[in-house]
């Protein structure tokens, strides 16, 4: 195993048996590259998983609805349907439902749009606001705690690292898109 490498399984933190996770894919002779986009794929997953399971635990909600409003949220003037299918990396008819369920809910509205009589806008209502900054605090304590093992000095060289890999990654792509 190379220096610094963990292994791909790791004993539950209750002392059961190994966890099994997308990194348990890499064996020791693939490409180091391959080897940490699956360690990064498995931490994602893992905060991702953790940070579900609270809201639907704490908040009776999922990611999806928590990743809509937070659209919403950084937009108070709303956002076309469009614009949030869009930014959400989902299909049209995938806002729609959660648009659908939270105007139940009276935590969005849908607005015509002035300027295209055929959009909608959709904006979180004053309840969905409340709602939506209780739940955005928890959801940055929850991270934080997950992050909390790290220095400050870790927390700012992990970013100026995902930066580069982020910045590189784009470029790409972006080159194989134009193509």
């Amino acid at each position: 195993m190379l220096r610094g490498a963990l292994p791909a399984t790791a004993r539950s933190s209750r002392g059961g048996a190994p966890r099994v996770d997308r990194e348990t894919r890499a064996r020791p002779g693939d490409h180091r590259a391959l080897r940490l986009w699956l360690r990064l794929l498995t931490c994602t997953l893992l905060i991702e998983r953790h940070v579900r399971s609270r809201l639907r635990a704490r908040f009776a909600t999922t990611l999806p609805r928590f990743d809509l409003m937070s659209q919403l949220e950084r937009h108070p003037e709303g956002l076309k349907m469009s614009e949030l299918s869009r930014r959400m990396m989902v299909s049209g008819g995938n806002v729609t439902a959660i648009v659908d369920q939270l105007v139940k809910e009276r935590l969005v509205e849908r607005l015509p749009e002035a300027r295209d009589r055929r959009a909608l806008r959709v904006r979180l209502t004053r309840a969905g606001e409340r709602a939506f900054a209780d739940m955005a605090r928890e959801h940055e304590a929850w991270i934080a705690a997950i992050l909390a093992d790290l220095t400050r000095r870790e927390h700012e060289s992990l970013l100026a690292l995902l930066a580069k890999v982020k910045r590189h990654a784009l470029a790409v792509t972006e080159g194989e898109d134009a193509a």
